[in-house]
């Protein structure tokens, strides 16, 4: 029987306790495939509220920041929501939990697609809270800088643990350009190397069920990420919600979402090809709430969890 290689159990190891991430959604921030530099309207599956449904959400905001701007008029209420957001869900964790020892993970959107001095304030401010022992930033591979590397391993240099989180979703390029992402693997593998030549520490985020890809091109994203050198793999099953450009198609009978089944099967599969060192952040994610409209498993992550335990039992890996 394998022991899983889990995030939780290499921060329980490296701090000697449980590390609890908390999310953070601020306004202002978006991608470069919505606001039309490499692309408009955004990856077809995504609406980021529904990633982050738990968050407290400011109101929308016209202006957005792009790495160009001069000044960023939003950036004392950014600090605010910052503030406010982690000081409710430390709050939270540790009565409930008991919580010392926190990630900040800057969520929703693409978080390093902004001023240098913008991201410098927010991570600093971040890093500056009570019992923080690091940052975990969701980002693109076409929204990085070399500048941008080498500021987050001056952070690191500060005893203070710093991870990417670059949204792969697949090795296709065919894929890719199906869901909009707006670039292509090569500059995924570019500066997946970049960072990991820097030092720092990549996590990988795939997605299960994309339109026209099969369980073979699914497993062999995993294999070709992995081959990047990646520290940890987030695996997500792809589901419909509303107000996305995939609602359409799903509507149209133009796209058939992942069985749960099949997703288990790709799951376990992938899991069986990660080097030991590779630590696993997620295995699928569950929604809660009306925005969903498929496929219906997802809505029970309890019931997902039993059954993705169970099927690697099955292959001597307990998680």
């Amino acid at each position: 029987m394998r022991n899983l290689n889990t995030i939780g159990k290499y921060w329980r190891k490296k701090y000697g306790e449980k590390v609890y991430k908390i999310p953070i959604s601020i306004s202002g921030f978006t991608c470069p495939n919505i606001d039309g530099t490499v692309a408009k309207g955004g990856c077809t599956f995504c609406e980021n509220d529904s990633f982050a449904p738990n968050l407290q959400k400011e109101k929308k905001s016209d202006f957005k920041l792009h790495p160009k701007i001069k000044e960023n008029p939003l950036l004392g209420n950014q600090l605010l929501q910052l503030q406010a957001q982690f000081d409710k869900t430390k709050a939270n964790l540790t009565k409930k939990f008991g919580a010392k020892k926190f990630i900040v993970y800057f969520q929703s959107f693409t978080n390093t697609y902004a001023p240098i001095e913008t991201l410098k304030v927010l991570y600093e401010k971040a890093l500056s809270f009570d019992d923080v022992v690091g940052l975990s930033i969701g980002t693109r591979t076409d929204s990085i800088t070399e500048e941008i590397l080498d500021y987050l391993v001056e952070l690191q240099n500060q005893d203070k643990e710093i991870w990417v989180e670059y949204g792969i979703q697949s090795a296709y390029d065919e894929i890719l350009e199906k869901i909009n992402r707006g670039h292509d693997f090569a500059n995924i593998k570019e500066w997946i190397l970049k960072t990991k030549e820097k030092g720092l520490l990549v996590c990988g985020h795939m997605i299960f069920g994309l339109p026209d890809e099969t369980q073979e091109m699914m497993i062999d994203s995993v294999k070709q990420s992995v081959a990047l050198g990646i520290d940890s793999i987030k695996f997500h099953p792809l589901y419909v919600v509303k107000n996305t450009i995939l609602t359409k198609d799903f509507n149209e009978g133009k796209f058939i979402p992942i069985s749960e089944e099949l997703y288990i099967d790709t799951l376990v599969k992938s899991i069986q090809l990660l080097p030991e060192d590779v630590s696993i952040s997620r295995v699928t994610a569950g929604i809660h709430n009306d925005s969903l409209l498929a496929p219906m498993w997802c809505t029970n992550k309890h019931q997902q969890m039993y059954n993705i335990k169970k099927a690697l039992l099955k292959v001597d890996l307990y998680y």
